[in-house]
């Protein structure tokens, strides 16, 4: 419960395994839902379908015999709006409020009939009472009927998938980490659209957030608008480490990126982060690409080209709008290595990345020999 008007209501979901039907969720994922209660009675969000019976469940404890007069529905996506019919089948009276995207994308999903509709707009308000709602949209942040709303007596920004992390609430789990995870992954391609968010919200006397998932924010706000305002601008957050990003054939690869890493360690004094593409969750190493400013890619050449890890890796990259990196390259090919022009290629189709050189080539085992090329290049990647 936040106050004694606006209580908690959502769910946590221990039993998914895989949020979105692919990233990895060992701690599950919360869908959070909120009642203000005051003269009106003003329901924020459902939850997920999975979870439906017990939200109601919550909903009924918190109503106390009172009936919702308004829904505010800030996100249609299903881990937030499935459960919206089974309420309005026990909530028939109530009014739904959203945009007028909202409306149009709702009826992609359910057949609302007579449902009595309220569209809202940019700064328009909802007054309950005591306290106010003020409507702020945020479309493609990250889908495009995506709204937000500012409850001004107790100071609550309510603020749909932004400011959410992967994890259950209950979770006893740094929020930085799963908050990268799901902000890079979900909403990362559209930092122009956050940024405009952020603006809107930095004119706001914001006490409390509570997003859609994870547990609402206080304290650490300014931590969090600082992460956000990185991760939405594409700038590292780890200027000083490296991150090594590899895939390998039979081994080889994989031990010239260990290698790589005890040098830069050893001999330079630097923090490093290593992924086996092939083994690591695919959802953490894009976040790790986007935390540190400087990488190494490390491949094998497979059919002329990339391994598969690296290439499906790069592409991820790419639909996120990765940029503004120091990469140093790394190619293994016993007759003809390919995979560093394959990546140059790559690489070169994004914003302000710098390639150092030399390229690293092996051809089959790591060697001694390949040392000295290594560090040439570690120098130069910490160098630019």
């Amino acid at each position: 419960m936040l106050s004694s008007n606006i209580r908690y209501i959502g769910v946590d979901d221990i039993d998914i395994d895989l949020f979105e039907g692919q990233y990895y969720v060992p701690s599950g994922m919360s869908y959070n839902s909120y009642v203000i209660l005051d003269d009106k009675v003003c329901v924020m969000d459902t939850v997920d379908i999975r979870k439906a019976d017990v939200y109601l469940s919550h909903l009924k404890e918190a109503l106390d015999g009172r009936n919702p007069d308004y829904i505010v529905v800030h996100h249609v996506e299903p881990d937030h709006a499935s459960s919206l019919q089974r309420f309005l089948d026990q909530y028939p009276d109530v009014t739904i409020v959203g945009n007028a995207k909202t409306f149009q994308m709702l009826e992609n999903y359910f057949a609302l009939g007579s449902a009595a509709r309220l569209v809202v707009k940019e700064g328009e308000k909802l007054n309950l009472g005591s306290h106010e709602l003020t409507f702020v949209m945020a479309p493609m942040v990250h889908w495009p009927e995506v709204m937000m709303s500012y409850e001004g007596t107790e100071k609550v920004l309510f603020s749909a998938d932004a400011f959410g992390k992967f994890g259950a609430r209950a979770a006893d789990e740094p929020w930085d980490d799963e908050a990268r995870r799901y902000y890079l992954n979900i909403v990362g391609k559209y930092g122009p659209q956050v940024q405009s968010v952020l603006k809107k919200a930095s004119a706001l006397d914001i006490a409390a957030i509570c997003p859609l998932h994870g547990p609402e924010l206080d304290e650490t706000i300014p931590h969090v608008l600082d992460l956000y305002e990185k991760w939405s601008t594409y700038t590292s957050e780890d200027d000083q480490g490296v991150f090594i990003a590899y895939a390998t054939l039979h081994g080889n690869t994989g031990c010239a990126a260990e290698t790589l890493a005890n040098l830069i360690d050893q001999t330079y004094d630097r923090d490093v982060m290593v992924a086996d593409l092939a083994r690591v969750d695919s959802a953490e190493s894009l976040a790790c690409a986007f935390q540190y400013k400087r990488i190494i890619l490390c491949a094998s050449t497979y059919n002329a080209g990339l391994m598969p890890f690296m290439e499906d890796f790069l592409h991820h990259l790419k639909a996120k709008n990765w940029q503004g990196r120091v990469v140093g390259l790394v190619e293994n090919g016993s007759w003809a290595p390919m995979a560093a022009k394959v990546m140059k290629g790559e690489l070169e189709g994004l914003k302000n990345m710098t390639i150092v050189e030399p390229v690293v080539t092996l051809r089959g085992a790591m060697k001694d020999t390949y040392i000295p090329d290594m560090k040439q290049m570690i120098e130069s990647l910490l160098n630019a």
